[in-house]
């Protein structure tokens, strides 16, 4: 078989080759041509950043017989005989970790090289030796033979002993740019006569993460499958990514407060089988680009304000970040962007969500419009952050004032059932409560964990039909409070902190959620005229 991958054929052999890594690059050809060759060093980072690369572009700069700054000069017998050489080793310490194997390593390494000036060892993923092996390897790592010189790689330095990082000489090797690794791609791909558009490139070079090892692995994946140019389309089909200009118009929908376009570009993505966790990444990076934006007033904030968008990242990060998630993460998408749209309702977006949300009966889902047109009875406004969370501390201080555990196992399985019950009755207070769970009970206040904030939030400001609901199922007279897992830590540390200081916990008057419209057209009157001078006409 003649062909050879790209990221082989175009593995760096000199110094000047390497991509990416002119910090280390710099320090190695310094040494060399100093005359300051240490006994050992150990290559830290991430893959596919050029560590057994510069490792074998050592190895061979110190063993050349006619080294030009630095560099091998790839003409005399030792450089050209370099991938046959016996005094170059190179041990894969994922397949070679036990104790045996180093003390054999140990033994041959008293032997003089055969035809070389140093015998090089390199031992690629270090940190997958066992501890007996690290034990039987420091001795010989702090006082090797004049001869020997160890390069240690490894992509987890957090595992390797710091009796093994305190005798080995330290270089952290950093994630390629984006712009460094599309020019290597656009030189592979002149010299290869590879037709790329230059999105291709970009996007070759975005999904690598850093790594030249994965963007030549894409490229020559993507050139094995299409004789002609390799376009955007081409990488996002077969990788199934998203396109910069996609994420822009997602970014849009919610700017304009257009709930039906945001939905239908997530199911778009959710149809053709895209990693949630790509989308979050390249979403958050969008997001942080327009806040920069903002700041430095190359744009104008729109529907979406600096502290919006910050929110919005740092929730979108913790759903990227949890691990343990069992509900659909595009459901979770979608109702974390909802609560940063619809500020200024219109009645095209609220029949855009009713049209979302159904009510139970069939005549509200055949006719949205009605529902809109007429008046309710009680309507009430929206809750302001301060009434909220002063809803919610008061709630959770009457919740543990009288929290029993025989409350919180009688309930506990209740809730569970409730959620699955729920689904059939009401859509959207099932997707705002199906990954929750009830943590503190009393005899009249539960309070229920969710993942995210948004999700606490919207429970929170349902509180009156979530309730109805779960006290008309089981013949309860319960309230209920939600809270976000980091919330939850605290007020649990808080908690425990109270009752070792002896600090009892008093049942506390509960403030009204919502206020309504009578009564805030007086209090908003009232701060702009004269008390005395308005009247409030009752229709």
């Amino acid at each position: 078989m003649d062909y050879k991958v790209l990221y082989r054929k175009y593995r760096p052999l000199t110094f000047d080759d390497v991509t990416g890594q002119g910090a280390v690059v710099k320090t190695l050809k310094n040494a060399i041509m100093q005359q300051k060759i240490s006994h050992a060093y150990i290559f830290t980072g991430p893959r596919g950043t050029g560590k057994t690369s510069l490792a074998k572009i050592f190895a061979r700069s110190i063993n050349c017989e006619n080294c030009q700054d630095g560099n091998p000069c790839m003409t005399c017998e030792m450089c050209k005989s370099f991938n046959d050489n016996p005094d170059i080793i190179e041990i894969d310490a994922a397949s070679n970790n036990g104790v045996d194997e180093i003390r054999e390593l140990i033994n041959n390494i008293k032997l003089a090289p055969s035809n070389s000036k140093y015998k090089v060892y390199i031992i690629d993923e270090v940190h997958m030796l066992s501890q007996s092996a690290f034990n039987a390897l420091l001795l010989t790592l702090e006082e090797p033979p004049a001869h020997v010189v160890f390069i240690l790689a490894t992509t987890d330095i957090q595992n390797v002993p710091i009796t093994i990082l305190s005798r080995t000489q330290r270089f952290d090797f950093t994630r390629i740019s984006p712009s460094d690794i599309e020019k290597r791609l656009a030189y592979v791909c002149e010299q290869e006569n590879i037709k790329i558009t230059s999105e291709a490139l970009s996007e070759i070079a975005y999904l690598a993460e850093g790594g030249l090892r994965d963007a030549l692995s894409i490229l020559d994946q993507l050139a094995s499958q299409t004789v002609d140019e390799i376009t955007i389309d081409t990488v996002l089909n077969t990788f199934g990514t998203i396109s910069t200009a996609k994420i822009a118009e997602f970014i849009n929908t919610i700017e304009n407060n257009d709930i039906q376009g945001m939905l239908e570009i997530l199911q778009e993505f959710k149809n053709s089988s895209i990693d949630s966790k790509v989308f979050i990444n390249k979403l958050l990076n969008a997001l942080k680009d327009l806040a920069f934006d903002i700041k430095t007033s190359k744009v104008e904030e729109k529907n979406l304000t600096f502290e919006d968008i910050k929110k919005l990242i740092l929730e979108l990060n913790d759903t990227l970040s949890n691990k343990l998630m069992s509900v659909d993460p595009y459901i979770l998408i979608e109702m974390i962007v909802l609560s940063y749209m619809g500020k200024q309702e219109t009645p095209d977006i609220l029949e855009k969500t009713a049209e979302y949300f159904p009510g139970n009966s069939e005549e509200d889902k055949k006719t949205p419009e009605k529902v809109i047109n007429e008046p309710k009875k009680e309507e009430k406004n929206t809750v302001n952050d301060t009434k909220l969370e002063e809803f919610k501390k008061i709630r959770i201080n009457n919740c543990l004032a009288a929290a029993q555990k025989s409350f919180l196992i009688d309930l506990k399985n209740k809730w569970q059932e409730f959620i699955k019950f729920i689904k059939t009755v009401d859509n959207n207070i099932y997707l705002n409560i199906c990954d929750t769970n009830l943590i503190v009970s009393s005899d009249c206040y539960f309070i229920i964990e969710t993942i995210t904030d948004s999700s606490a939030g919207l429970i929170n400001i349902s509180t009156e039909k979530i309730e109805e609901y779960f006290n008309k199922q089981y013949n309860l007279k319960y309230k209920i409070i939600a809270v976000n897992s980091d919330e939850w830590n605290i007020i649990k540390k808080q908690y425990i902190n109270d009752l070792n200081n002896h600090i009892k916990y008093e049942i506390k008057e509960e403030v009204p959620l919502y206020i309504e419209n009578k009564e805030d057209i007086e209090n908003i009157a009232g701060d702009i005229f004269d008390k005395n001078k308005i009247e409030i006409v009752k229709e």
